[in-house]
């Protein structure tokens, strides 16, 4: 079936030797960017709880701030839906350097298999994590694979985003991809857990996926707004999200 197809699609020789070249330029950017922004957490406390239930976290963001994103979670073997396409295939060797699992599937191609390697590892003790817009958008829409996921597995969907103080975006790309300047600061915002009962109907599941909706576009809004507010706008609000 098509759904569960993972084969890597034909590439010219010309683009299937860009890869590696491309994969090598793209980590050594980020290990040499990102050691020099200053990152601070909000709501990190979620995650914690989620742990000392027993259980994993299903972790969704938007594809624009993955940069820095990919910095903070480094190392931690959280397993990345990744597609198949060019893009993806050197994308897979940059996170694999930055200590990353990944599963081979997207909304377009593979999608089913992925989330059924998803559900594996949330079994074996690893998080796992979704660009909620990608691969190819539409930007800021997310897609139903967490949903599914959480009501399959009974882990909780966490949404979360990263605003920059100083970037540039790349207005011409589907997801205004932003790319931080050295030495930015930037702030990352984790929402409240999200639960899907595994006996969830269709209505539930899409109240759920709606939730998750609202959950990434309060984190946005937040930090995209962070370095607009004053000090005590942004004291009221850590307060608010480390509660």
């Amino acid at each position: 079936m098509q759904h569960y197809d993972t084969r890597l699609p034909e590439l010219s020789r010309w683009r299937r030797m860009q890869i590696p070249v491309i994969a090598w330029a793209g980590y050594w950017l980020i290990r040499t960017l990102c050691p020099t922004l200053r990152i601070e957490a909000l709501g990190q406390q979620h995650e914690g709880r989620v742990y000392a239930s027993g259980r994993r976290v299903i972790f969704a963001f938007w594809h624009r701030g993955i940069i820095p994103i990919l910095w903070w979670t480094r190392n931690r073997g959280i397993v990345v839906m990744n597609s198949t396409n060019f893009d993806g295939q050197w994308t897979r060797r940059v996170i694999e350097r930055l200590g990353y699992g990944t599963a081979q599937g997207s909304s377009t191609r593979g999608g089913l298999r992925g989330l059924a390697v998803m559900a594996q590892r949330l079994e074996q003790g690893l998080d796992v994590a979704f660009t909620i817009d990608g691969p190819r958008g539409p930007r800021f829409v997310a897609k139903p694979g967490p949903a599914m996921l959480a009501r399959r597995t009974g882990c909780p969907m966490i949404a979360f985003h990263v605003g920059m103080e100083r970037a540039h975006t790349f207005e011409n790309t589907w997801d205004m991809f932003q790319m931080p300047y050295p030495c930015s600061r930037a702030v990352i915002a984790f929402d409240a857990p999200i639960e899907v009962p595994a006996d969830a109907d269709r209505e539930l599941r899409e109240r759920k996926h709606a939730e998750l909706q609202a959950s990434l576009e309060r984190a946005r809004h937040l930090t995209e707004s962070w370095y607009g507010l004053t000090e005590e706008e942004r004291n009221r609000h850590r307060a608010q999200w480390n509660a």
